[in-house]
Protein backbone atom coordinates (compact mmCIF):
# COMPACT_ATOMS: atom_id res chain seq x y z
CA UNK A 1 0.00 0.00 0.00
CA UNK A 2 3.25 2.21 0.67
CA UNK A 3 4.28 1.44 -2.51
CA UNK A 4 0.92 2.53 -4.74
CA UNK A 5 1.64 5.69 -3.10
CA UNK A 6 5.14 6.38 -3.60
CA UNK A 7 4.46 5.22 -7.50
CA UNK A 8 1.36 7.65 -7.57
CA UNK A 9 3.45 10.76 -5.92
CA UNK A 10 6.02 10.19 -8.18
CA UNK A 11 3.60 9.94 -11.29
CA UNK A 12 2.58 13.57 -10.02
CA UNK A 13 5.63 15.36 -9.40
CA UNK A 14 6.84 13.99 -12.78
CA UNK A 15 3.85 15.18 -14.84
CA UNK A 16 4.02 18.87 -12.69
CA UNK A 17 7.86 19.21 -13.62
CA UNK A 18 6.87 18.46 -17.31
CA UNK A 19 3.93 20.87 -17.34
CA UNK A 20 6.42 23.21 -16.04
CA UNK A 21 8.64 22.54 -18.61
CA UNK A 22 6.12 22.95 -21.63
CA UNK A 23 5.09 26.02 -20.16
CA UNK A 24 8.42 27.95 -20.05
CA UNK A 25 9.16 26.36 -23.61
CA UNK A 26 5.67 28.36 -24.41
CA UNK A 27 6.79 31.43 -22.98
CA UNK A 28 9.92 31.41 -24.44
CA UNK A 29 8.76 30.60 -28.14
CA UNK A 30 6.19 33.62 -28.11
CA UNK A 31 9.08 35.52 -26.57
CA UNK A 32 10.69 35.03 -29.58
CA UNK A 33 7.78 35.62 -31.85
CA UNK A 34 8.43 31.78 -32.84
CA UNK A 35 4.31 31.20 -31.78
CA UNK A 36 1.39 33.58 -30.64
CA UNK A 37 0.32 36.72 -31.52
CA UNK A 38 1.90 38.25 -35.29
CA UNK A 39 3.19 41.43 -35.69
CA UNK A 40 -0.23 43.68 -36.66
CA UNK A 41 1.65 46.75 -37.64
CA UNK A 42 1.71 50.17 -36.45
CA UNK A 43 -2.22 51.47 -35.77
CA UNK A 44 -2.77 54.40 -37.84
CA UNK A 45 -5.61 56.92 -39.25
CA UNK A 46 -6.61 57.04 -42.49
CA UNK A 47 -8.24 58.89 -45.22
CA UNK A 48 -9.34 58.18 -48.82
CA UNK A 49 -7.77 60.73 -51.54
CA UNK A 50 -11.04 62.45 -53.34
CA UNK A 51 -12.15 64.80 -56.26
CA UNK A 52 -12.77 68.16 -54.27
CA UNK A 53 -12.93 71.76 -55.21
CA UNK A 54 -10.60 73.83 -53.17
CA UNK A 55 -10.44 78.45 -52.31
CA UNK A 56 -7.51 79.42 -50.62
CA UNK A 57 -8.44 81.88 -47.92
CA UNK A 58 -6.42 85.24 -46.13
CA UNK A 59 -7.82 85.43 -42.66
CA UNK A 60 -7.65 88.68 -40.97
CA UNK A 61 -9.37 90.83 -38.04
CA UNK A 62 -9.78 94.62 -37.74
CA UNK A 63 -12.55 96.79 -37.87
CA UNK A 64 -15.64 98.06 -39.43
CA UNK A 65 -15.14 102.42 -40.83
CA UNK A 66 -17.56 104.20 -43.60
CA UNK A 67 -16.05 104.17 -46.75
CA UNK A 68 -16.74 107.80 -47.23
CA UNK A 69 -16.27 110.08 -43.77
CA UNK A 70 -15.61 113.48 -43.84
CA UNK A 71 -13.97 115.67 -41.22
CA UNK A 72 -15.76 118.94 -40.44
CA UNK A 73 -13.97 121.43 -39.07
CA UNK A 74 -14.25 125.26 -39.32
CA UNK A 75 -12.00 127.59 -41.09
CA UNK A 76 -12.86 130.63 -39.07
CA UNK A 77 -12.47 130.68 -35.69
CA UNK A 78 -15.45 131.46 -33.39
CA UNK A 79 -18.02 130.81 -30.86
CA UNK A 80 -20.82 128.28 -31.51
CA UNK A 81 -24.09 130.06 -31.18
CA UNK A 82 -26.04 127.12 -32.99
CA UNK A 83 -25.86 123.69 -33.26
CA UNK A 84 -28.38 122.19 -35.55
CA UNK A 85 -27.99 118.47 -35.22
CA UNK A 86 -27.37 115.94 -32.88
CA UNK A 87 -24.71 112.71 -33.00
CA UNK A 88 -26.78 110.12 -35.70
CA UNK A 89 -28.47 112.74 -37.31
CA UNK A 90 -29.26 111.94 -40.94
CA UNK A 91 -28.35 115.07 -43.36
CA UNK A 92 -28.82 116.12 -46.45
CA UNK A 93 -25.62 118.31 -48.55
CA UNK A 94 -26.46 122.26 -47.62
CA UNK A 95 -27.90 121.35 -44.58
CA UNK A 96 -26.90 123.58 -41.56
CA UNK A 97 -24.53 121.94 -39.02
CA UNK A 98 -23.42 125.03 -37.20
CA UNK A 99 -23.45 128.62 -36.87
CA UNK A 100 -20.42 130.88 -35.48
CA UNK A 101 -21.00 134.29 -33.47
CA UNK A 102 -20.27 136.43 -36.74
CA UNK A 103 -19.91 139.99 -35.11
CA UNK A 104 -16.12 140.15 -35.08
CA UNK A 105 -16.47 139.51 -39.36
CA UNK A 106 -19.56 141.62 -39.73
CA UNK A 107 -17.43 144.86 -37.83
CA UNK A 108 -14.68 143.98 -39.98
CA UNK A 109 -16.83 144.62 -43.13
CA UNK A 110 -18.16 148.05 -41.89
CA UNK A 111 -13.85 148.71 -41.26
CA UNK A 112 -13.00 147.55 -44.50
CA UNK A 113 -16.17 148.85 -46.47
CA UNK A 114 -15.12 152.42 -45.10
CA UNK A 115 -11.52 152.17 -45.99
CA UNK A 116 -12.67 151.69 -49.55
CA UNK A 117 -14.47 154.38 -49.63
CA UNK A 118 -11.76 156.55 -48.70
CA UNK A 119 -9.64 155.20 -51.28
CA UNK A 120 -12.07 155.98 -54.00
CA UNK A 121 -12.32 159.78 -52.38
CA UNK A 122 -8.54 159.83 -52.89
CA UNK A 123 -8.87 158.53 -56.48
CA UNK A 124 -10.82 161.28 -57.63
CA UNK A 125 -8.67 163.81 -55.66
CA UNK A 126 -5.78 162.35 -57.59
CA UNK A 127 -7.74 161.95 -60.93
CA UNK A 128 -8.52 166.31 -60.10
CA UNK A 129 -4.67 166.28 -59.80
CA UNK A 130 -3.90 164.65 -62.97
CA UNK A 131 -6.62 166.95 -64.75
CA UNK A 132 -4.14 170.40 -63.35
CA UNK A 133 -1.04 168.80 -64.10
CA UNK A 134 -2.00 167.74 -67.63
CA UNK A 135 -3.17 171.47 -68.40
CA UNK A 136 -0.14 172.92 -66.66
CA UNK A 137 2.13 170.44 -68.92
CA UNK A 138 0.30 171.56 -72.43
CA UNK A 139 0.65 174.85 -71.68
CA UNK A 140 3.81 174.59 -70.61
CA UNK A 141 4.79 172.90 -73.73
CA UNK A 142 3.29 175.38 -76.15
CA UNK A 143 5.57 178.12 -74.54
CA UNK A 144 8.65 176.08 -74.23
CA UNK A 145 8.45 175.46 -78.31
CA UNK A 146 8.08 179.20 -78.75
CA UNK A 147 11.07 179.62 -76.51
CA UNK A 148 9.11 181.68 -74.10
CA UNK A 149 9.98 179.53 -70.57
CA UNK A 150 13.15 177.88 -70.14
CA UNK A 151 14.00 174.70 -70.51
CA UNK A 152 13.60 174.05 -66.52
CA UNK A 153 10.00 174.98 -66.30
CA UNK A 154 9.07 172.46 -68.67
CA UNK A 155 10.75 169.76 -66.92
CA UNK A 156 8.85 170.64 -64.09
CA UNK A 157 5.52 170.63 -65.35
CA UNK A 158 6.22 167.34 -66.94
CA UNK A 159 7.43 165.70 -64.18
CA UNK A 160 3.94 166.76 -61.88
CA UNK A 161 2.20 165.29 -64.91
CA UNK A 162 3.71 161.94 -64.62
CA UNK A 163 3.73 162.06 -61.28
CA UNK A 164 -0.18 162.24 -60.84
CA UNK A 165 -0.26 159.68 -63.79
CA UNK A 166 1.28 157.37 -61.60
CA UNK A 167 -0.50 158.42 -58.29
CA UNK A 168 -3.55 157.56 -59.99
CA UNK A 169 -2.57 154.25 -60.78
CA UNK A 170 -1.34 153.70 -57.31
CA UNK A 171 -4.60 154.83 -55.80
CA UNK A 172 -6.15 152.55 -58.20
CA UNK A 173 -4.38 149.47 -57.18
CA UNK A 174 -5.27 150.88 -53.61
CA UNK A 175 -8.79 150.39 -54.23
CA UNK A 176 -8.18 146.56 -55.73
CA UNK A 177 -6.79 145.96 -52.64
CA UNK A 178 -9.11 147.21 -50.65
CA UNK A 179 -11.94 145.04 -52.70
CA UNK A 180 -10.21 142.13 -52.22
CA UNK A 181 -9.84 142.40 -48.54
CA UNK A 182 -13.56 143.30 -48.33
CA UNK A 183 -14.25 140.06 -50.57
CA UNK A 184 -12.15 137.81 -48.00
CA UNK A 185 -13.66 139.00 -45.05
CA UNK A 186 -17.58 138.17 -46.50
CA UNK A 187 -16.13 135.03 -47.27
CA UNK A 188 -14.96 134.45 -43.72
CA UNK A 189 -18.37 136.13 -42.61
CA UNK A 190 -20.02 132.97 -44.82
CA UNK A 191 -17.58 130.70 -43.36
CA UNK A 192 -19.25 131.22 -39.60
CA UNK A 193 -22.44 129.58 -41.21
CA UNK A 194 -21.17 125.71 -41.98
CA UNK A 195 -23.40 123.46 -43.98
CA UNK A 196 -23.44 119.48 -45.05
CA UNK A 197 -20.45 118.46 -47.89
CA UNK A 198 -22.93 116.19 -48.58
CA UNK A 199 -25.54 113.40 -47.22
CA UNK A 200 -24.69 111.14 -44.53
CA UNK A 201 -24.99 110.84 -41.07
CA UNK A 202 -23.54 112.67 -38.10
CA UNK A 203 -21.05 110.71 -36.22
CA UNK A 204 -18.66 111.68 -34.03
CA UNK A 205 -20.04 115.01 -32.93
CA UNK A 206 -17.12 116.09 -30.70
CA UNK A 207 -18.26 119.76 -29.30
CA UNK A 208 -21.09 121.78 -27.87
CA UNK A 209 -22.72 124.95 -28.13
CA UNK A 210 -21.20 127.76 -26.82
CA UNK A 211 -17.94 126.24 -27.24
CA UNK A 212 -14.94 128.17 -28.71
CA UNK A 213 -13.72 126.55 -31.78
CA UNK A 214 -10.05 126.97 -33.57
CA UNK A 215 -10.11 127.51 -37.53
CA UNK A 216 -7.72 126.09 -40.59
CA UNK A 217 -5.82 129.69 -40.79
CA UNK A 218 -2.55 128.60 -39.40
CA UNK A 219 -2.66 124.79 -38.42
CA UNK A 220 -5.22 122.05 -38.43
CA UNK A 221 -8.96 123.04 -36.60
CA UNK A 222 -11.08 121.51 -34.16
CA UNK A 223 -12.75 118.95 -35.26
CA UNK A 224 -16.29 119.46 -34.57
CA UNK A 225 -18.10 116.15 -36.08
CA UNK A 226 -18.31 114.07 -39.29
CA UNK A 227 -20.28 113.37 -41.53
CA UNK A 228 -20.35 109.54 -42.77
CA UNK A 229 -22.23 107.28 -45.47
CA UNK A 230 -23.15 104.62 -42.91
CA UNK A 231 -25.02 102.30 -46.19
CA UNK A 232 -21.49 102.13 -47.39
CA UNK A 233 -19.56 100.36 -44.79
CA UNK A 234 -15.92 98.11 -45.27
CA UNK A 235 -13.46 96.47 -43.25
CA UNK A 236 -10.21 97.57 -42.75
CA UNK A 237 -7.81 95.06 -41.90
CA UNK A 238 -4.27 94.42 -41.71
CA UNK A 239 -3.01 90.98 -43.84
CA UNK A 240 0.55 89.85 -42.68
CA UNK A 241 3.89 90.06 -45.31
CA UNK A 242 3.28 86.35 -45.92
CA UNK A 243 -0.27 86.61 -46.91
CA UNK A 244 -0.26 89.81 -49.28
CA UNK A 245 1.10 88.53 -52.00
CA UNK A 246 -2.19 86.40 -52.66
CA UNK A 247 -4.35 88.83 -52.65
CA UNK A 248 -5.74 91.18 -55.18
CA UNK A 249 -8.33 93.69 -56.10
CA UNK A 250 -11.74 92.40 -56.94
CA UNK A 251 -10.99 89.13 -54.55
CA UNK A 252 -14.04 88.36 -52.67
CA UNK A 253 -14.23 87.91 -48.96
CA UNK A 254 -16.85 86.30 -46.36
CA UNK A 255 -17.35 88.77 -43.34
CA UNK A 256 -18.21 87.78 -39.71
CA UNK A 257 -18.95 90.35 -37.58
CA UNK A 258 -18.79 89.78 -33.84
CA UNK A 259 -22.11 91.52 -33.31
CA UNK A 260 -23.66 89.18 -35.31
CA UNK A 261 -22.09 85.88 -34.57
CA UNK A 262 -24.18 83.56 -36.95
CA UNK A 263 -24.32 85.59 -40.03
CA UNK A 264 -21.52 85.73 -42.87
CA UNK A 265 -21.58 88.77 -44.92
CA UNK A 266 -20.25 89.53 -48.86
CA UNK A 267 -17.43 91.60 -49.58
CA UNK A 268 -15.01 92.23 -52.11
CA UNK A 269 -11.10 93.75 -51.63
CA UNK A 270 -11.42 97.36 -53.28
CA UNK A 271 -7.56 98.51 -51.76
CA UNK A 272 -4.22 97.29 -51.02
CA UNK A 273 -1.46 99.34 -49.23
CA UNK A 274 1.96 99.43 -50.56
CA UNK A 275 3.77 100.56 -47.56
CA UNK A 276 3.86 98.31 -44.58
CA UNK A 277 2.85 98.80 -40.99
CA UNK A 278 5.79 97.86 -38.71
CA UNK A 279 5.03 96.94 -35.02
CA UNK A 280 8.14 96.10 -32.68
CA UNK A 281 10.74 97.18 -35.11
CA UNK A 282 14.51 95.95 -34.18
CA UNK A 283 13.39 93.25 -31.90
CA UNK A 284 12.29 89.71 -32.21
CA UNK A 285 8.59 90.45 -32.14
CA UNK A 286 8.95 92.76 -35.15
CA UNK A 287 6.06 92.35 -37.55
CA UNK A 288 4.80 93.50 -41.02
CA UNK A 289 1.77 93.90 -42.26
CA UNK A 290 -0.35 95.70 -44.70
CA UNK A 291 -3.97 97.40 -44.51
CA UNK A 292 -6.40 96.05 -46.78
CA UNK A 293 -9.84 97.53 -47.43
CA UNK A 294 -12.54 95.47 -48.26
CA UNK A 295 -16.17 96.54 -49.04
CA UNK A 296 -19.39 95.44 -47.56
CA UNK A 297 -21.52 94.45 -50.55
CA UNK A 298 -24.64 92.71 -48.63
CA UNK A 299 -27.11 95.74 -48.23
CA UNK A 300 -26.99 97.68 -44.88
CA UNK A 301 -28.02 100.56 -42.53
CA UNK A 302 -30.64 100.78 -44.88
CA UNK A 303 -32.85 102.98 -42.13
CA UNK A 304 -29.95 105.10 -42.22
CA UNK A 305 -30.14 106.93 -45.40
CA UNK A 306 -32.72 109.20 -44.66
CA UNK A 307 -35.43 106.98 -47.17
CA UNK A 308 -38.00 104.50 -46.92
CA UNK A 309 -36.23 101.11 -46.26
CA UNK A 310 -36.94 98.86 -49.29
CA UNK A 311 -37.32 95.22 -49.12
CA UNK A 312 -35.16 93.08 -51.53
CA UNK A 313 -36.86 91.75 -54.30
CA UNK A 314 -35.15 88.64 -54.86
CA UNK A 315 -35.97 87.59 -51.58
CA UNK A 316 -38.56 84.56 -51.23
CA UNK A 317 -40.08 85.62 -48.09
CA UNK A 318 -39.73 89.36 -47.46
CA UNK A 319 -40.77 89.15 -43.88
CA UNK A 320 -37.40 86.64 -43.54
CA UNK A 321 -35.31 90.11 -45.35
CA UNK A 322 -32.49 91.21 -43.13
CA UNK A 323 -30.61 94.49 -43.12
CA UNK A 324 -27.77 94.72 -40.50
CA UNK A 325 -27.15 97.81 -38.75
CA UNK A 326 -23.23 98.75 -38.72
CA UNK A 327 -21.92 100.89 -36.41
CA UNK A 328 -18.13 102.22 -36.93
CA UNK A 329 -15.51 100.49 -34.56
CA UNK A 330 -17.23 97.28 -34.59
CA UNK A 331 -14.64 94.30 -34.58
CA UNK A 332 -14.77 91.64 -37.87
CA UNK A 333 -12.95 89.02 -39.52
CA UNK A 334 -12.30 88.67 -42.89
CA UNK A 335 -12.12 85.41 -44.92
CA UNK A 336 -10.53 86.60 -48.28
CA UNK A 337 -10.51 84.04 -51.29
CA UNK A 338 -7.88 84.69 -53.08
CA UNK A 339 -8.06 81.32 -55.54
CA UNK A 340 -10.15 78.21 -56.21
CA UNK A 341 -9.48 75.03 -57.89
CA UNK A 342 -12.28 73.22 -59.20
CA UNK A 343 -12.01 69.51 -58.72
CA UNK A 344 -9.20 68.56 -57.68
CA UNK A 345 -6.98 65.40 -56.07
CA UNK A 346 -7.06 66.72 -52.44
CA UNK A 347 -6.22 65.13 -49.27
CA UNK A 348 -6.90 66.47 -45.62
CA UNK A 349 -4.20 68.94 -44.90
CA UNK A 350 -2.38 66.80 -42.17
CA UNK A 351 -2.10 63.87 -44.13
CA UNK A 352 1.17 65.83 -45.66
CA UNK A 353 4.80 65.36 -43.94
CA UNK A 354 8.25 65.59 -44.59
CA UNK A 355 11.11 63.66 -44.57
CA UNK A 356 14.76 64.22 -45.05
CA UNK A 357 16.11 61.64 -48.20
CA UNK A 358 19.49 62.68 -47.41
CA UNK A 359 18.99 60.70 -44.29
CA UNK A 360 18.15 57.81 -45.43
CA UNK A 361 21.16 57.72 -48.78
CA UNK A 362 22.92 58.07 -45.42
CA UNK A 363 21.75 55.18 -44.40
CA UNK A 364 21.67 52.98 -46.87
CA UNK A 365 25.39 53.52 -47.72
CA UNK A 366 26.35 53.26 -44.03
CA UNK A 367 24.67 49.70 -44.70
CA UNK A 368 26.55 48.82 -47.85
CA UNK A 369 29.72 49.97 -46.32
CA UNK A 370 29.41 46.40 -43.94
CA UNK A 371 29.96 44.20 -46.69
CA UNK A 372 33.29 45.33 -48.34
CA UNK A 373 35.92 47.25 -47.66
CA UNK A 374 35.88 48.81 -51.34
CA UNK A 375 32.07 49.61 -50.67
CA UNK A 376 33.30 51.17 -48.06
CA UNK A 377 35.43 53.82 -49.51
CA UNK A 378 32.32 54.32 -51.72
CA UNK A 379 30.05 55.40 -48.51
CA UNK A 380 33.05 57.42 -47.24
CA UNK A 381 32.68 59.63 -50.72
CA UNK A 382 28.56 59.53 -50.35
CA UNK A 383 29.00 60.84 -46.73
CA UNK A 384 31.73 63.73 -48.12
CA UNK A 385 28.38 64.46 -50.82
CA UNK A 386 26.00 64.19 -47.58
CA UNK A 387 28.80 67.34 -46.30
CA UNK A 388 28.00 69.56 -48.80
CA UNK A 389 24.19 68.86 -49.17
CA UNK A 390 23.40 68.09 -45.67
CA UNK A 391 19.43 68.00 -46.21
CA UNK A 392 17.09 67.09 -48.52
CA UNK A 393 13.57 67.71 -47.37
CA UNK A 394 10.92 66.66 -49.33
CA UNK A 395 7.12 66.81 -48.87
CA UNK A 396 5.78 63.23 -48.68
CA UNK A 397 3.03 61.34 -47.86
CA UNK A 398 2.26 57.31 -47.13
CA UNK A 399 -0.07 55.32 -49.00
CA UNK A 400 -1.52 52.18 -47.34
CA UNK A 401 -1.14 49.24 -50.00
CA UNK A 402 -1.21 45.63 -48.79
CA UNK A 403 -1.02 46.39 -45.16
CA UNK A 404 2.56 48.20 -45.98
CA UNK A 405 2.79 52.19 -45.61
CA UNK A 406 4.53 53.37 -49.12
CA UNK A 407 6.39 56.96 -48.61
CA UNK A 408 5.63 58.89 -51.73
CA UNK A 409 7.12 61.82 -52.82
CA UNK A 410 3.82 64.54 -53.53
CA UNK A 411 3.59 67.99 -55.22
CA UNK A 412 1.14 70.34 -53.73
CA UNK A 413 -1.04 73.01 -54.97
CA UNK A 414 -3.38 75.55 -52.91
CA UNK A 415 -5.32 74.70 -49.31
CA UNK A 416 -7.64 75.40 -47.90
CA UNK A 417 -8.47 75.49 -43.88
CA UNK A 418 -9.11 71.08 -43.82
CA UNK A 419 -7.31 70.29 -47.25
CA UNK A 420 -4.86 70.62 -49.26
CA UNK A 421 -4.71 70.05 -53.31
CA UNK A 422 -2.29 67.17 -54.82
CA UNK A 423 -0.86 68.16 -58.15
CA UNK A 424 0.87 65.17 -58.43
CA UNK A 425 1.97 61.31 -56.26
CA UNK A 426 -1.75 60.81 -55.88
CA UNK A 427 -4.27 59.14 -57.61
CA UNK A 428 -8.02 59.02 -56.93
CA UNK A 429 -9.12 56.62 -54.41
CA UNK A 430 -5.96 55.68 -52.68
CA UNK A 431 -6.10 55.21 -48.71
CA UNK A 432 -3.77 57.79 -46.91
CA UNK A 433 -2.41 58.02 -43.56
CA UNK A 434 -4.03 61.47 -42.12
CA UNK A 435 -2.61 60.45 -38.24
CA UNK A 436 -2.05 59.86 -35.56
CA UNK A 437 0.17 63.33 -36.04
CA UNK A 438 3.04 61.90 -33.81
CA UNK A 439 3.28 58.91 -36.08
CA UNK A 440 3.04 59.97 -39.39
CA UNK A 441 5.56 63.06 -38.48
CA UNK A 442 8.07 60.97 -36.38
CA UNK A 443 7.68 57.68 -36.29
CA UNK A 444 6.20 55.79 -39.47
CA UNK A 445 8.80 54.74 -42.08
CA UNK A 446 8.50 53.62 -45.68
CA UNK A 447 7.26 49.86 -46.20
CA UNK A 448 6.28 49.52 -42.29
CA UNK A 449 3.70 47.45 -41.65
CA UNK A 450 0.41 49.44 -40.52
CA UNK A 451 -3.17 48.42 -39.23
CA UNK A 452 -5.79 51.21 -39.47
CA UNK A 453 -8.30 52.31 -37.03
CA UNK A 454 -12.05 51.27 -37.88
CA UNK A 455 -14.11 54.08 -38.78
CA UNK A 456 -15.38 55.85 -35.43
CA UNK A 457 -19.79 54.78 -34.88
CA UNK A 458 -22.42 57.54 -34.64
CA UNK A 459 -23.88 57.23 -31.55
CA UNK A 460 -26.92 55.64 -32.78
CA UNK A 461 -24.98 52.91 -34.16
CA UNK A 462 -23.38 52.63 -30.74
CA UNK A 463 -26.55 52.10 -29.08
CA UNK A 464 -27.89 49.75 -31.47
CA UNK A 465 -25.27 47.32 -31.15
CA UNK A 466 -25.22 47.41 -27.39
CA UNK A 467 -29.24 46.47 -27.79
Amino acid sequence: MAKKKSSAGRILIFFGIFLVVVIGVGFGLKAAGIIGGTDEGTRVETAEAKLKTITQIVSASGKIQPEVEVIIRPDVSGEIIELAVSEGDFVRKGDLLVRLKPDIFKARIDDLNAALLTQKARLEQTRASLIQAEAAHLKNKELYEKDIISELDYIQTKSNYDAQKASLKASQYQIQSAEAQLRKAEEELDQTVIRAPQDGTVTGLAVEFGERVLGNSQMAGTEMMRVSLLDRMEVLVEVNENDIVNIVNADTARIEVDAYPERRFNGIVTEIANSARITGAGSNEQVTNYQVKVRIVTPHNLDLTGGELVKSETSENPQETFYPNFKPGMSATVDIETETAVNVVSIPIQAVTVRDFAKDRKKKADKDSTNTDSESSNALNVDDDLIVKKEDIRKVVFIVKDGTAVRQEVETGISDNTHTQILSGVNVGEEIVIGSYRTLSRNLKNGEKVKTNQKSKSDTEVIASLN
